[in-house]
């Protein structure tokens, strides 16, 4: 077999492979090497409560990121939302709330690390949140589990359960919520404002 027909077999076979595999599957390491922001109570990095919602000052604060405008799936609905992307890698959405300032802060890559540890990718199992304090997603969200971090009581985790098939009227049994994927995590001002 000649070198270009061996690379082009070895492409095709990645290619079948990858078509039958999950999305999941294509998620790098729940685990990098790099860390950029970091979600507390307070905040996500340099964004808080007192953050204005504008792509100025979302720029402003961090430095470095390309901020754009997108629209975001919340639980209920879509809404308008500001993405900070570092390197082409979509890093959080921002959310506004109904004065003006930052809302809420949806982290969306395995680069950000949670209260308690917790990065896109991981799962259920891993984070390891008591299945009690859990609740079901519904509408947009319908069958997720969407769970307090056990670090913040102001930072929910939304985790996405592949190829499950309901009910969606609560949780997963344990053996397949355990193998949930950690898809977002959500920061909400401690105040109560959701955005």
């Amino acid at each position: 077999m000649s070198r270009i027909v061996r690379h082009a077999f070895l492409a095709y076979l990645l290619l079948v492979l990858a078509a039958c595999s999950g999305t999941d599957d294509f998620l790098e390491s729940p685990t990098p090497n790099q860390t950029l922001l970091s979600i507390t109570a307070a905040g996500v990095g340099p964004i808080n409560a007192s953050t204005p919602f504008s792509r100025e000052a979302i720029a402003s604060a961090l430095s470095g990121y390309e901020v754009r405008s997108i629209q975001s799936a919340v639980e209920d609905r879509t809404v308008r939302a500001l993405a900070a992307f570092s390197d082409g890698k979509q890093v959080v959405q921002v959310l506004k709330d109904a004065g003006g300032k930052v809302g809420a802060i949806h982290g969306v890559t395995q680069y950000l690390i949670g209260p308690a540890g917790e990065r896109i990718g991981m799962t259920f199992e891993q984070v390891g949140p008591p299945a009690a304090s859990c609740r079901v997603g519904r509408n947009l969200w319908r069958g997720m589990a969407i769970c307090p971090s056990r670090g913040a009581a102001n930072v929910e985790l939304v985790f996405v359960i592949a190829k499950y098939e309901g009910p969606y009227d609560r949780l997963a049994p344990p053996e397949v919520l355990n193998q949930a994927t950690l898809q977002r995590i959500i920061w909400k001002p401690a105040t109560g404002k959701t955005g």
